[in-house]
């Protein structure tokens, strides 16, 4: 069974200028095979609280 990458997730720091903010790729999110759910891998744990999932721009799934 293969799950298909979706989303990618990171940990977003708004920067001290309010115009700029750092996106740091700390995991993946799959969607469950049955379409009902979402599964996210995390390979370490923002300290804001902070995670935003976005899907991958096709450049990011290339690699």
């Amino acid at each position: 069974m293969e799950n298909k990458q979706t989303y990618l997730a990171y940990s977003v720091q708004d920067g001290k200028d309010s115009d700029r903010s750092f996106w740091t790729k700390i995991g993946v999110a799959f969607d469950h095979k049955d379409g009902e759910g979402i599964n996210i891998v995390l390979d370490c744990m923002p300290l804001n609280g902070r995670v935003v999932l976005r899907k991958p721009k096709k450049e990011e799934n290339d690699t």
